[in-house]
């Protein structure tokens, strides 16, 4: 069974910067496409971008919400998806997690905590 484990959240200022990694123990992006989703306290668990299998071009999806401000990639070599963020918002604020998109097929990682506060 892949395991998916999230690295690289803080506590950063509103308009600063982070950078999510999520590590898989197997290679699969060159067949599965990755997404990453938050979810804030009290609320339901949202997609906020997705990028392509390797097989399929790689081509990346943003929810309307973060467009412009993030930015997904991988690295197969690594077995790696990324998550650049910019301009972060107090409304950034959650757990990010990364899983299969569309559909989540691997167990859930432990997420990593994103704060973005004052």
């Amino acid at each position: 069974q892949v395991q998916l484990v999230e690295s690289g959240g803080g506590l950063v200022q509103p308009g600063g910067s982070l950078r999510l990694s999520c590590a898989a123990s197997g290679s699969i992006f060159s067949r599965v496409a990755m997404g990453w989703y938050r979810q804030a306290p009290g609320k339901e668990r949202e997609l906020v971008a997705a990028i392509g299998s390797i097989r399929s071009g790689g081509s990346t999806n943003y929810a309307d919400f973060v467009k412009g401000r993030f930015t997904i990639s991988m690295d197969n070599a690594k077995n790696t998806v990324y998550l650049q963020m910019d301009s972060l918002k107090p409304e950034d604020t959650a757990v990010y997690y990364c899983n299969t998109y569309p559909t989540y097929v691997f167990p859930w990682g432990q997420g990593t905590l994103v704060t973005v506060s004052s």
